[in-house]
């Protein structure tokens, strides 16, 4: 019985211990985008030659589209404790709600993803339709 105590204080203080650890390395935050340079800096990262001209955050911060000179549009999303970027290609898997625009890419991995905005939710919608259907 005694051993088993020991084992489990030796338990809760590993994890206590690694828990601590990873908050002092800063690991598993709640990652958001601060500002459009951001979001700016992440697509021209994310796709060479994407300059965004053009681009909307959603009002939580957890991604943002931006539309280049050449009309196309990019999906920046929190994925984990980084973003990922797609350019879209299609209008078929974005849906409009008031204020939030659902929108899929039909990458499983990248998955679907919500953004609340606001007021241009529906100028947005308007720009993904140019985009015209499946390819």
């Amino acid at each position: 019985m005694t051993a088993q105590v020991v084992q489990l204080i030796a338990s809760l203080a590993a994890i206590f211990g690694l828990a601590w650890l990873a908050k002092r390395m800063g690991l598993g935050g709640d990652v958001r985008l601060r500002d459009e340079a951001e979001a700016r800096a992440l697509a021209r990262a994310a796709s060479c030659g994407f300059e965004p001209v053009d681009m909307v955050l959603d009002r939580a911060g957890i991604a943002a589209l931006l539309r280049d000179e050449y009309g196309r549009i990019m999906l920046l999303r929190r994925h984990g404790v980084h973003f990922a970027a797609r350019l879209l290609t299609s209008h078929e898997d974005a849906r409009l709600d008031r204020n939030f625009l659902t929108i899929s890419t039909g990458d499983r991995s990248f998955g679907a993803v919500t953004l609340d905005l606001g007021g241009c939710a529906q100028e947005w919608a308007v720009a993904l339709r140019r985009l015209g259907g499946a390819t």
